[in-house]
């Protein structure tokens, strides 16, 4: 079959500008053109589009996709196996990354991607090793960390999704309450600080009212976690953090 430019782009989720390029230095080249001269791409060239892809994917410039792709002693099966090769590890770094991030993410309360790429994103131009780090430095060796490992590491797509909605819905529902001037010792306030430990304990650890009350502090003295609460509301970080103490009392 012979397919254009267009449909190629769509297909593989490039643009036709890309297309354009890969053929212009010789990367890509359609096998063929129609009677007008436009581009006509067979099933080989998806072939090669696919594995171009796959190490564009993997960081590689296209000078060296172009060396690796053109020499004839290999076959695209070698390719495939190099590139599995290469996936495998990659995919058990992240893996490493996500599971030691996502304690940090926790205690900060920031919305958790479903992909691994998506939650990188979420630090901006920050360094997801430092937040790693971070997170073994303060948590590697409690009890605490390793179990959210255990746990996250099961989690699939509606875990995840279920834990974002199930925090935007608590978040709504303390603005709520902090919009009326309850204080934060109020028994609706104090009501939703256990149901923030509850959430922690649901789907992250056992959270004890020491280690929720740890985390209210946290939440003050840590300016990045302070601001997260401030996002949601001005002066959320503090009206938390005084509601989780204020619990903990009233519970001891």
């Amino acid at each position: 079959m012979a397919y254009t430019v267009g449909q190629v782009a769509k297909a593989a989720g490039v643009t036709v500008r890309t297309l354009h390029h890969y053929d212009e230095i010789g990367l890509l080249s359609p096998s063929g053109r129609s009677a007008a001269g436009y581009r006509r791409y067979d099933d080989a060239d998806l072939e090669r589009l696919q594995l171009i892809r796959y190490y564009r994917e993997l960081g590689f410039p296209l000078e060296e996709i172009a060396a690796i792709l053109d020499d004839p002693a290999a076959d695209p099966a070698v390719h495939l196996r190099h590139q599995h090769e290469l996936l495998t590890v990659r995919i058990k770094r992240l893996q490493e990354m996500v599971t030691a991030i996502e304690f940090a993410m926790e205690a900060k309360k920031v919305n958790i991607r479903l992909t691994p790429e998506e939650r990188f994103e979420v630090f901006g131009d920050a360094d997801p090793d430092a937040y790693a780090e971070e997170a073994e430095r303060r948590w590697g060796g409690g009890e605490a960390y390793r179990e959210s490992n255990r746990r996250t590491s099961r989690y699939g797509k509606d875990d995840w999704l279920r834990i974002r909605q199930e925090n935007e819905d608590w978040g709504r529902r303390i603005v709520a309450v902090m919009s009326t001037g309850a204080p934060a010792d109020s028994a609706e306030a104090m009501e939703l600080a256990e149901e923030h430990r509850q959430i922690i304990g649901r789907w992250f650890y056992e959270c004890s009212y020491e280690i929720h009350t740890g985390l209210a502090d946290m939440y003050l003295a840590d300016e990045r976690f302070t601001a997260h609460y401030e996002s949601i509301a001005p002066g959320l970080a503090a009206y938390l953090s005084e509601a989780i103490h204020a619990n903990a009392v009233s519970r001891a």
